[in-house]
């Protein structure tokens, strides 16, 4: 099983698989390091990036991710504004405090190497750390795995179902069995969810995680929407939902609004986060970077344009859309690495369409249905980001998965829930498409847009 203290985890831009996965990574060798007692032995650390990690790694920041990680520093706690002045400090002077405990030399233009042509053996998101001593002598040598949406695990690991050894009350492995729990118990998904989650943590540390979580997605949208600027990078992509929500905003009165404007503000609220997202601000994986703004603005949506909203109703669109995300992360995948991006803004589509469904009263066959209608319709999706980096096309991509999940949850709604093609036909299918498709549009920027795209 995977618990929302999992699959929604707070972090920093602009990529869950390449800098969330990365620092914690290079945070947990470190601590590895630590733990043997090895931290005054080291003389020399070297960092190796495998795969997407190499050929993304620049544009997705992953050599500062893996500089914080060994630093010391946590996804979860580290304030964004000081993560270029803590990067600078180690490349300035070619020392990085490992673990935060010792000063050793680092050269990040030496001691990190992005290896193009070696294959990884297990993911293509894979990093491998070595400590030597002063001769050389190896003290630990570990590769770690990317797997998306900043889930990390050792190459030579099983990668873990769920957290820990625990006796779920409710468990399931497909959207079937899923259903079957709920008609047993006479549960809504949220409720089932709600009872598995005590299962591992009182329930008042479960509704603050989830009380977290909503209020630092509905922050980031909000500062999203208050900054302008130029994204970093060297496409000089300039940020644009404030202009276009000032505009919105000035242009619309409550009893005047056009057909499509409320999707206009969906669309701006998801590009809000994925501004601040490529711009290496405070996001929440949902259930990745790549994809962070498809949940956040689809709940902004609820909160803001249903008349029916309540705080209770934002919970139930947080535990469902766990729910959902879990079936696809134990079924196939989240990284764009393996799948494309149908693993990334199609599952948040699916998800986003699973919670807004639940919030409006969904029977648990409708969320379903409304699940698959999100996936079904991003089959296929490539990952090709330009110039490595998360911004085109992924700041727009949002914009439609939320609107995309909007109409899901509203064709769901009006049906009975009874549908041909089952949400567990359209994870296997994501699944085989994502095995199918060509490396090159599988977040390597060797293919798609990424190669199409001239600079002028």
């Amino acid at each position: 099983m995977i618990s929302v203290f999992e699959l929604f985890k707070i972090g920093i831009g602009p990529s869950s698989s390449h800098t969330v996965g990365p620092m914690k990574a290079a945070s947990a060798f470190a601590e590895g390091l630590a733990e043997r007692g090895a931290i005054a032995r080291v003389a020399s650390v070297t960092v190796t990036l495998y795969g997407s990690l190499a050929f993304t790694g620049k544009g997705h920041a992953v050599d500062k991710a893996v500089i914080l990680g060994l630093s010391g520093e946590a996804p979860a706690t580290i304030d964004p504004d000081n993560v270029e002045a803590i990067v600078a400090r180690v490349k300035t002077q070619k020392t990085l405090a490992l673990a935060g405990a010792r000063e050793i030399a680092f050269d990040p233009e030496a001691d990190i190497v992005f290896d193009f042509v070696s294959l990884p053996k297990r993911h293509p998101n894979t990093l491998r750390f070595c400590a030597r001593d002063a001769r050389g002598d190896v003290l630990l040598d570990e590769a770690w795995c990317s797997v998306g949406g900043g889930f990390i695990i050792r190459e030579d690991e099983a990668e873990p179902t769920g957290e820990g050894a625990v006796v779920w009350p409710y468990p399931f492995r497909s959207s079937v069995d899923l259903l079957a729990r709920g008609r047993e118990g006479g549960l809504s998904i949220a409720h089932l969810m709600r009872t598995n989650e005590a299962a591992l943590r009182p329930p008042a540390e479960v509704a603050a995680h989830i009380d977290l979580v909503i209020a630092t997605m509905l922050a980031c949208v909000d500062r999203g929407l208050s900054v302008d600027g130029q994204l970093p990078g060297g496409l000089k992509v300039k940020r644009r939902a404030k202009a276009i929500y000032d505009r919105l905003r000035a242009n619309a009165t409550q009893n005047a609004r056009a057909a499509h404007e409320i999707m206009d503000f969906v669309s701006v609220y998801a590009m809000a986060v994925n501004e601040e997202n490529a711009a290496g601000g405070r996001v929440v994986t949902a259930p990745t970077n790549g994809a962070a703004g498809v949940i956040p603005s689809v709940l902004r949506y609820y909160r803001d344009h249903c008349l029916e909203a309540t705080r209770e109703g934002m919970n139930v669109f947080i535990l469902t859309a766990t729910a959902i995300g879990a079936l696809f992360k134990m079924n196939a995948s989240i990284s764009g690495a393996e799948v494309g991006c149908q693993g990334e803004v199609g599952v948040a589509c699916s998800m986003a369409a699973a919670g807004l469904c639940a919030a409006l009263g969904g029977t648990n066959e409708q969320i379903e249905n409304a699940a698959e209608i999100g996936m079904e319709h991003h089959l296929g999706m490539t990952c090709d980001p330009v110039g490595g980096l998360v911004q085109i096309p992924c700041i727009e991509r949002n914009a439609f998965g939320a609107v995309k999940a909007i109409t899901a949850a509203s064709l769901a709604l009006h049906g009975d829930g009874s549908h041909k093609v089952s949400l567990d036909q359209v994870i296997a299918t994501m699944r085989q498409t994502g095995a199918d498709m060509q490396s090159k549009y599988k977040e390597t920027s060797l293919g798609g847009l990424a190669v199409n795209f001239i600079e002028c």
